[in-house]
């Protein structure tokens, strides 16, 4: 049996928007939280004023976070690790910290996306550095939840996936707060698809907005847009129901129709004549859904696995197609069953 007790020692790996706010949520229920930041300069504006200086300038932080920049100490001296390290970069932090942690570690994935290189899963990617026999040990969460938000204390609902139930379980008490409720399941390859995969409809969706193509064009694209995620995700072990649920249609949903996605704006952006790198300026978090969409197009064409929404927005993004042309090619495919 896992067990939570009353002071865990948790260390969030990752000081973006979202680790940051998922410490700060921690720091509200624990008397210490470590977040290890990558930058200097964060970590010194943490310590000196209780704010992200890079990333949330704007929003107080608990001071029970405390924040540290040396990777291998963090994480040999936690007994849970909340890795939210970009999807990209995840295998090269595992492989760095994977020496130093305790045996009965706890790992939480809040990362989203699919790896470009290797096309593969975060939940395959921890398989690999850390072995089938630690699997039990990784808990994946996702669901419908903007940084702002719960830095802002709202309402919020997730999944936590993972292959232990009493982990999860544990997990679930760990995180679940007042104003933030999570939810537990044991299918890890939906609950991470839904999380990575609704980035690629949320910018397509932007990019309808964007050409003036208006709501119906919009409810169609999300829909469509599950239906190409519920494909590959059934292929590749996921349970379809999960994509009904907080970590599909709910992300979703969110990703796709509010202004405070950045991959929403980006799609928008695209949609009005603006290249990426207009949009994108010189932000220091680029939106998930960019590198997903390549990550994602190359897989369903290594599968076989029809995505035209996908396809289409990879054609946008990477080939410089114009965006009402590409969209024209969507709508006058051949005509299909909508339930194929």
């Amino acid at each position: 049996m896992t067990h939570l007790s009353d002071t865990p020692s948790i260390a969030v790996i990752g000081a973006g928007s979202w680790g940051t706010a998922l410490a700060n949520l921690l720091a509200d229920k624990y008397p210490t939280v470590t977040l290890w930041c990558r930058e200097q300069e964060v970590a010194d504006g943490i310590t000196a004023t209780h704010r992200n200086p890079l990333y949330m300038p704007d929003s107080p932080l608990n001071k029970n976070l405390i924040a540290e920049t040396d990777l291998q100490a963090v994480a040999s001296s936690h007994d849970v690790l909340v890795m939210v390290v970009p999807t990209q970069f995840t295998r090269a932090v595992l492989k760095q910290i994977k020496e130093h942690v305790s045996d009965s570690v706890t790992y939480v994935s809040a990362s989203k996306g699919v790896e470009v290189e290797t096309l593969t899963l975060i939940s395959q990617m921890y398989e690999s550095i850390l072995g089938k026999d630690r699997l039990n040990q990784v808990c994946y969460l996702s669901g419908p939840s903007f940084a702002r938000d719960v830095l802002d204390r709202k309402p919020i609902a997730v999944s936590i996936a993972g292959h232990d139930s009493d982990r999860v379980k544990m997990v679930q008490t760990l995180f679940h707060t007042r104003y933030f409720r999570t939810y537990g399941s044991d299918d890890v390859v939906g609950v991470e698809l839904g999380g990575a995969l609704k980035n690629v409809i949320a910018l397509a969706a932007g990019i309808s907005d964007g050409l003036g193509f208006g709501h119906s064009a919009r409810a169609a694209l999300i829909t469509r847009g599950l239906a190409e995620i519920n494909r590959l995700g059934r292929l590749l072990g996921a349970h379809s129901e999960t994509f009904s649920g907080l970590s599909g249609m709910g992300d979703l949903l969110l990703t796709a129709t509010s202004d405070l996605s950045r991959n929403r704006r980006v799609g928008l952006g695209l949609g009005s004549g603006k290249t990426l790198e207009e949009i994108q300026g010189g932000s220091k978090e680029v939106a998930e859904g960019v590198k997903t969409t390549l990550s994602v197009y190359r897989l369903s064409e290594k599968l076989k696995v029809e995505m035209p929404i996908t396809r289409a927005v990879y054609q946008i993004i990477y080939e410089n197609r114009k965006p009402k042309s590409v969209v024209t090619e969507l709508m006058e495919r051949d005509l299909k069953i909508e339930t194929e």
